[in-house]
């Protein structure tokens, strides 16, 4: 892909840091310093979009209850409240809506004013003062860290164990390892262009690529054409 040296970094270092004795095929990537803002910005950026976005999803799929999450979650329990007060006639899911966009907002306004402040005090004027500080600058300030920790921990416990939830990736853990297999099998109903890759690569590795690429829906429908529904 012609990747530039800055975009190859920030995929290594983005979410971690790494000891260079222990990793001595990373060794082109200056491990002993840290990478460029941008690629600091992607784990912290990252997290708060999707934590929110679950919260929202639990909700939707009711798999969270309004009164459970405000009850757990002081952030949103102090923005619902507000909402509240302005739109006591709202529907609940509107105002659920608003507590949530009012959540993200804070926190990555928090991001960024943290980030400034950290660049201010470390007087960090260049890339290559970014690379030579000893610790990421990019990141969340104390109180909102804790809330956003909150939220973590929140989906962790009450969303991502859900039952319902751990029984739905059972299914499609189920039918990655059959379509997998299928493929294998019967490499020509593969796309075109897959097909031919598999003559340059390994095919395992070919169908490993086509697959990753799906989205959950597509998965299924490649699924139910080649295994049958409900198979």
């Amino acid at each position: 892909m012609n990747l530039t040296f800055e975009v190859r970094e920030g995929i290594i270092k983005h979410s971690r840091d790494y000891d260079p004795a222990l990793y001595p095929e990373l060794a082109s990537y200056a491990l002993d310093s840290r990478p460029p803002l941008e690629a600091q910005l992607i784990d912290p950026a990252d997290e708060i979009a999707y934590n929110c976005a679950d919260l929202d999803d639990g909700y939707e799929a009711k798999l969270l209850t309004l009164p459970l999450i405000r009850r757990r979650l002081h952030l949103f329990d102090s923005l619902y409240r507000s909402v509240e007060r302005r739109y006591p006639t709202a529907r609940e899911k509107l105002k659920f809506n608003e507590a949530l966009k009012a959540v993200l907002n804070i926190l990555v306004t928090d991001l960024i004013d943290s980030t400034r402040r950290r660049l201010a005090a470390a007087r960090v004027k260049s890339v290559a003062e970014v690379r030579a500080h000893p610790r990421r600058l990019v990141g969340l300030g104390p109180r909102r860290a804790r809330d956003n920790r909150e939220l973590k921990e929140f989906l962790n416990m009450n969303l991502y164990t859900h039952r319902r939830v751990g029984s739905e990736r059972e299914g499609i853990v189920r039918c990655v390892r059959r379509l997998f297999g299928y493929y294998l099998e019967h490499s020509r109903r593969l796309p075109p262009f897959y097909v031919a890759q598999s003559r340059e690569e390994p095919l395992h590795r070919v169908v490993c690529d086509y697959i990753a690429g799906m989205t959950d829906n597509y998965l299924l429908l490649q699924y139910n054409k080649h295994l049958g529904a409900g198979d």
